[in-house]
């Protein structure tokens, strides 16, 4: 049989047979918790696809967009789509009216799973984009509701399923989307079949246990989530909950309700989860701080983790007692947060990958006591680095098809002989292990693991009839919980009427108040939050570029 087959539309009948009661996917909201068995997710799919197929008249190919914060009924929607042969586009529910109008205007869904949350965006998406004929609300139904729910759909299971290939795109993720063409990673079935396959004999490495209980705090459309979070979880038989809040104490309130073992995150929340323990720690008596500080130094020697979890474990019951470690990706670990929670017998397994590349790379699980590493590459993978510039290329077949509806630029990123340009300078050594240390690209990577690209950021901000030039960069934050992350800058040079016209104090307001009324145009965490003014033009190379390097280095002084 083959393996779009086997696997993706046998799928939800395999999980059901062998975990039927088990609680598959669950939320904690105002009433308690809300949660969908594997039958239950089963049954509620097949409603939903057979409503795709049969009343909506849904074919194959067709897109289906999803605007929703993570919640178990996501994951209903998504397969259900597989179902009904149509291609998922989870949407990020933090973009801008103009950003989502932008993307959708390209990928042209029929159909929009949205959550109440974000019924009023997806009221105004209808109106603005021609494609888009149904919206579906994910949630219960409430009075005064308008829009149909997937709870009223008819209760009709049987359908006949689109059966599709390996080589079938399965999802498009978009990576960015305000001015210009938005650029959409096309995933195949058999890039998120690979992986599952990768990290199925991956994972069994650290956890040769299955039928854990999962908490799931990245957003479902980010895709590191929706393959290793979910879907390799749930290939895992695992018990999936998620959370509404991100608030440390929300979180470990969860995590002590639901015996939590494992998470996937990204190192923004590891940090948060440090400062949190260590103002606890500080919090205590002078002769309770001193019994922490002996025993983290000794814990630097010990070896085991089971050791070292009765040494702490009074913070350990704050964690739930049951949790022993986590995937950390997104963005760079800080090593003092990883020694931090492997000390205290927490074991954190650092991650690489792109969304490009469906998207893990590797995961550092043999990591000879190595925190730096990202670990060496899933046996799918060939990793190499580019003699000449120090780029990461990988090839395998976990990488994208492509770029929706751009094959020049999927051309600049996947060469000849099939290798993805990563854009991250690295090394491989240690037996194969892959050590991150920078980037090509001028992509900005926030604490959160958020992707930023400046020339997006620069598209906005140059609209300005008061701006001559604008150049947008990563700077490293040098204090507070985000020391050593990057933030979102932007370097401007009004044009010289505007600079002639006002005193230093009333330019700067002037600059400031213009730069942030048009980032609005922007989702939040994309608008510059250091803006620095220079009346010189900025640096060019001979060809006119901006030499976004030496701005940086100015705006460092």
């Amino acid at each position: 049989m083959g393996l779009g087959r086997k696997n993706i539309l046998s799928f939800l009948q395999e999980r059901t047979e062998n975990y039927a009661d088990k609680v598959a996917l669950g939320m904690k909201n105002q009433y308690g918790w809300k949660e969908l068995t594997y039958s239950g997710i089963s049954t509620l799919s097949r409603r939903i696809g057979a409503y795709l197929i049969n009343d909506l008249k849904m074919e194959k190919g067709d897109r289906v967009a999803i605007l929703s914060e993570s919640k178990p009924e996501f994951g209903a929607c998504v397969f259900a789509s597989v179902i009904a042969g149509t291609i998922t586009v989870p949407l990020d529910i933090k973009l801008t009216k103009y950003e989502l109008k932008s993307i959708l205007s390209d990928c042209e869904p029929k159909v929009m799973f949205v959550s109440r949350k974000n019924l009023e965006m997806a009221k105004y998406l209808r109106e603005e984009i021609p494609s888009l004929e149904t919206l579906l609300v994910m949630d219960e139904p409430y009075y005064g509701m308008e829009e149909k729910s997937i709870y009223q759909l008819p209760e009709v299971h049987q359908a006949k399923w689109r059966i599709r290939g390996a080589k079938s795109t399965a999802l498009i993720i978009y990576t960015s989307g305000t001015t210009g063409k938005p650029k959409g990673v096309e995933t195949t079935f058999g890039n998120m079949l690979t992986q599952m396959y990768d990290l199925d004999y991956t994972l069994n490495k650290i956890m040769p246990f299955r039928n854990i209980n999962l908490l799931s705090i990245l957003p479902m459309n980010h895709l590191f989530e929706m393959t290793v979070g979910f879907s390799t979880f749930m290939n895992f038989g695992c018990s999936i909950f998620y959370t509404p809040s991100l608030k440390p104490n929300d979180i470990l309130s969860i995590m002590r309700e639901k015996h939590i073992q494992f998470m996937i995150v990204v190192p923004a929340f590891l940090k948060l989860l440090k400062t949190t323990t260590e103002a606890e720690i500080k919090s205590r008596d002078k002769m309770a701080q001193l019994r922490f500080k002996i025993k983290f130094a000794l814990a630097k020697y010990i070896p085991s983790y089971k050791i070292k979890r009765l040494m702490f474990r009074n913070y350990h019951k704050k964690f739930g007692g049951k949790f022993v470690g986590c995937i950390s990706g997104g963005a760079p670990l800080d090593l003092n947060v990883g020694d931090f929670f492997e000390r205290i017998g927490i074991k954190v397994y650092q991650g690489y990958g792109l969304t490009e590349t469906s998207p893990v790379v590797s995961i550092n699980v043999d990591r000879h006591g190595d925190l730096a590493s990202v670990g060496r590459p899933l046996r799918s993978y060939e990793a190499k680095i580019d003699p000449d510039t120090g780029e990461l290329l990988v090839k395998g077949p976990s990488v994208m098809k492509g770029y929706h509806n751009q094959p020049e630029l999927t051309a600049e990123v996947i060469d000849k002989e099939g290798f993805f340009h990563t854009g991250d300078i690295a090394e491989i050594k240690n037996g194969g292990h892959i050590y991150i240390t920078g980037r090509i690209k001028n992509m900005i990577v926030l604490s959160g693991g958020k992707k930023v690209f400046p020339e997006e950021v620069e598209a906005v901000l140059e609209k300005s009839p008061l701006f001559s030039e604008v150049c947008v960069f990563g700077l490293s934050r040098k204090f507070g919980s985000k020391d050593g992350t990057e933030e979102v800058a932007a370097m401007i040079v009004p044009v010289k009427e505007v600079i002639d016209k006002y005193s230093d104090e009333e330019l700067e307001k002037v600059v400031r108040a213009e730069a942030k009324q048009l980032a609005t145009h922007l989702t939040p965490y994309k608008r510059p939050v250091n803006i620095i003014i220079s009346k010189e033009p900025l640096p060019r190379t001979a060809t006119n570029k901006v030499k976004r390097k030496e701005v940086k280095q100015l705006a460092s002084v």
